[in-house]
């Protein structure tokens, strides 16, 4: 059976689903009233209250509470999660080796128990930082400017990384220091770092700070700089070969 649950089930139920669940490296999920014992780095007692705990089948156990983004107890994956009654209680351990962590939890009632066998086979991907921004102006260097040649990206310099580094139609040097967010006067005092590496450079250099947008102290300092600023949006689809319409200062 891929999908099993039971509401208000008896503790030899809890005890019976979260078993086979466990037994099946199933999605293991419980609502419950219960306390959590830890021991391992340091030690931490929660008292009793109505949370939801979650087994996974990479080892992963967490616990959650009605508030808050993070779990309040959790053990990483590959831990070792087990069940066992005693005295007519369910208790839930998961052990970890590796540093040695312990995290017992006491579930007095259960209202709800259930598991699930997921298919998923896919990893997150994720699209709209500097390095997306980076690529997608590496094969369409015109979204800077017609003319625009990018000749390295990852430019090693004294004061860090330059993004991209190139020339424009005139065979002037571009340093692009590129934001994947609004842009401030810390982006464009780094710019400015960059381009004191090139100040003995014969041929003109320009520093463009590439960003959606940019705070208005920021655009002030860098035009004093001589610097300029070129709106430009991180790509939003995780394809960036695909057509993408971009919006220009």
């Amino acid at each position: 059976m891929k999908f099993i649950s039971s509401e208000n089930p008896s503790s030899s139920e809890t005890f019976q689903i979260i078993d086979d669940g466990l037994r099946k490296k199933a999605m293991v999920m419980i609502f419950a009233c219960c306390k959590a014992n830890y021991d391992g780095r340091a030690r931490s007692r929660l008292g009793s209250g109505e949370r939801m705990i979650i087994l996974k089948p990479d080892g992963a156990f967490l616990i959650h509470q009605d508030r808050k983004l993070d779990p309040v107890n959790w053990q990483p994956p590959k831990s070792r999660s087990k069940v066992k009654m005693k005295e007519g209680i369910v208790y839930l351990e998961s052990i970890r080796r590796a540093p040695e962590e312990r995290l017992e939890v006491e579930i007095k009632k259960t209202h709800l128990v259930t598991y699930y066998l997921p298919e998923d086979s896919h990893d997150l991907e994720v699209t709209g930082h500097e390095k997306d921004m980076g690529k997608m102006i590496w094969k369409n260097p015109e979204i800077i400017e017609k003319g625009f040649r990018p000749t390295d990206k990852e430019y090693s310099t004294s004061h860090g990384f330059i993004d991209i580094l190139g020339k424009d139609k005139d065979g002037s040097l571009m340093i692009l220091e590129l934001k994947s967010r609004k842009a401030g006067n810390s982006a464009v005092k780094q710019l400015r770092r960059y381009l004191k590496d090139f100040e003995d450079d014969k041929k003109k250099v320009r520093g463009i700070l590439v960003a959606p947008s940019i705070t208005d102290d920021a655009l002030e300092l860098l035009e004093e700089e001589g610097m300029e600023f070129k709106s430009v949006e991180p790509p939003k689809e995780l394809n960036i070969d695909k057509k993408v319409t971009l919006d220009f200062f």
